[in-house]
């Protein structure tokens, strides 16, 4: 894939087609099913969806698809035997395109991000609430 500037998602996905985008797709409307108010962008020239904060981005390679974002060490705690099979590090995720997608799992990743982000933003506020009185 030769690097872009991407405007958006939809844009980024024209360079695909077939099981790829298909793949992509899914992941997309699984992010928008479990987090109904996250906001669509193109970060570092890859999909990226935003919910209080970034909550994950996702891209093709010719033989994975990977989920990413800095993941928390309870996240992968949280996930250790989930994971299993797959090729993790702290930031990345890769389902291999030879494999059915995981989508179940995929879905329990963006709930859990989402539940980190709300406390994340919900810590920042109580912060910010001490600091003005």
């Amino acid at each position: 894939m030769a690097k872009t500037n991407y405007q958006d998602i939809d844009a980024y996905h024209m360079d695909f087609s077939g099981e790829t985008l298909s793949r992509m797709k899914t992941i997309r409307q699984i992010i928008h099913d479990v987090v109904p108010d996250v906001e669509e962008c193109i970060s570092y020239q890859i999909p990226c969806f935003k919910y209080n904060g970034y909550l994950i981005y996702y891209a093709a390679f010719p033989k994975h698809i990977s989920l990413s974002h800095p993941f928390s060490a309870g996240f992968l705690e949280h996930f250790k035997t989930a994971l299993e099979g797959y090729k993790v590090s702290k930031a990345v995720i890769q389902f291999p395109t030879d494999k059915p997608l995981p989508t179940a799992f995929i879905s329990k990743i963006i709930s859990y991000r989402k539940r980190e982000n709300e406390a994340s933003a919900k810590a920042k506020n109580a912060t910010a609430g001490k600091a003005g009185k």
